[in-house]
């Protein structure tokens, strides 16, 4: 953020729209909602993300690059770029020589408890200004607001999605191991997300949702800036040791490189190894089953002594579970948990379920899917076997896939106040299919039981008993500071 000019923190559009206002405008408040959703049998959502937001922009951003820095060179860096990209050679100032003068954004900002889930056309948050002269500053923010929150949500939702999958699969297929699904979800998306931020809030969302499975490394640490984890003293996100594809086939041998990795790299604690670089079906008919005495004496790490396999390429369902298309007997037929049982055995489920021996594993981590995991581990089931045998590393294929329109994010104005009347506002295009139309004036989020109402037409100064949406930021002040455990749990409450 070291070039952010800040008052440009916005689309081109924004520039302009102070001035096209009504005459006498006072306030603007808009709401954050998702108004509808892409995703077959996905229809309710997590609000998470606001902290992160408020924190990382409001507060830093805004106070480092902008009320911190002299007013003289912060005005001049936007006139010079207004001036040459909107032709403009007078650009007017005025309003942002008297936001810094002010020292703090006059917002106020109410969000429901992060970790809350609620269907599509509840709004998650709402905004508007505290301050008359800064009218124009509600919907100045959207852009930024816009673009940062709706990943963080999305990827979250997601999350949940699978957590809550995984879980139900355990619970028919492996009972007494129904705990390990905070492992059996592992983020593998840094690499494929469009930028360091995009990981980062995807990868909390991921993490927040119930898992701590992740090779997002720097997503754990956005935990504990933005929402007060703390590694040293709870479980935020862990991980392995895990080959890659280079050190595979650095050695040409298969046979010499698992050899290597068991029992000089890591002769003790969980490894992954990743075993397609060549022929994955060799390597799990051949080189495994030589080294069968080898993993089984293994001893323990802190962590257990388990070897994961992981193949990385073909059709995921096919490669896990077998593919009946395959001649009969084969392993392609089989598939690798077949296989991993045939030559290490393993135990029974509580409900009669195949479990593989507690040496070996299996994770599959390109190109899963909400769809994937859930033909994976039906099959698995089908065929006997616990859904808890394989791992998934849920990756870009997932978190990356995803825009705005996901679920339909939006934040738009619902009420003005001008010359000291109220008029409430909405959109309703005759030409859409309802999807963009608005709620109207002052909204407050209302739960009986189980069930969520949102109650819209309302005034500023109504007050409405039980409203779920709580001021989280007023006038430069983060006013709730929640810790990641606690929008965990509320998570997980929602969920079981």
């Amino acid at each position: 953020m070291k070039q952010v000019i800040v008052p440009t923190l916005c689309d081109f559009y924004k520039i302009a729209h102070r001035a096209m206002y009504p005459e006498g405008t006072e306030v603007v408040y808009s709401t954050w909602t998702p108004r509808t959703s892409r995703i077959k049998g996905v229809d309710n959502v997590v609000a998470f993300g606001t902290q992160a937001f408020i924190k990382e922009y409001l507060l830093d951003v805004f106070q480092e690059h902008f009320f911190n820095r002299p007013k003289a060179d912060v005005i001049a860096e936007y006139k010079r770029l207004i001036k040459a990209t909107l032709g403009d050679p007078n650009p007017e100032t005025k309003h942002l020589e008297d936001l810094h003068d002010l020292g703090y954004l006059p917002l106020s900002i109410k969000a429901l408890p992060e970790g809350t889930i609620v269907p599509t056309r509840v709004p998650t948050l709402t905004i508007q200004n505290t301050d008359p002269r800064f009218f124009w500053l509600t919907n100045f923010i959207e852009s930024l607001a816009s673009c940062e929150l709706w990943q963080p949500s999305t990827s979250a939702t997601l999350a949940i999605e699978y957590k809550r999958m995984m879980d139900e699969f355990a619970l028919a297929t492996h009972p007494e191991a129904v705990a390990f699904t905070i492992f059996q979800g592992h983020d593998f998306s840094m690499r494929g997300m469009s930028s360091l931020r995009s990981a980062i809030l995807s990868g909390m969302g991921h993490l927040v949702a119930g898992f701590a499975g992740t090779d997002t490394i720097p997503a754990i640490s956005a935990a504990e800036y933005y929402y007060n984890a703390n590694v040293e003293k709870e479980l935020v996100g862990t991980s392995v040791p895990a080959t890659e594809h280079s050190i595979q086939c650095a050695y040409g041998d298969d046979a010499k490189y698992l050899k290597r990795m068991l029992s000089e790299v890591h002769p003790s604690g969980i490894v992954s190894i990743v075993s397609d670089g060549y022929d994955f079906w060799d390597v799990i008919t051949r080189v495994i089953p030589s080294l069968k005495k080898e993993i089984i004496a293994r001893k323990g790490g802190p962590v257990g002594d388990k070897v994961v396999i992981r193949p990385d390429s073909g059709d995921p369902v096919l490669i896990v579970c077998g593919d009946p298309s395959a001649p009969v007997g084969t392993p392609e037929y089989k598939g690798a948990i077949e296989c991993l049982y045939e030559i290490f055995g393993g135990t029974e489920s509580a409900t009669g379920y195949k479990v593989l021996d507690s040496h070996i594993g299996l994770i599959y981590g390109d190109a899963i899917t909400l769809k994937r995991a859930e033909e994976i581990m039906s099959r698995l089931e089908a065929k006997g076997f616990a859904s808890t045998n394989v791992v998934f590393g849920i990756g870009s294929y997932t978190y990356q896939y995803n825009t705005r329109d996901t679920f339909g994010y939006a934040l738009k104005s619902t009420l003005c106040v001008i010359d000291g009347i109220e008029k409430q506002i909405f959109k309703n295009p005759k030409t859409d299919d309802g999807t963009k139309k608005s709620q109207k004036g002052r909204v407050a989020v209302l739960k009986d039981g189980d069930s969520y109402m949102v109650r819209d037409g309302l005034s500023l100064d109504d007050v409405i008993k039980g409203d779920m949406l709580r001021e989280v930021f007023r006038n430069g002040t983060l006013l709730i500071d929640e810790n990641f455990s606690d929008i965990r749990a509320r998570i997980q409450a929602h969920i079981k």
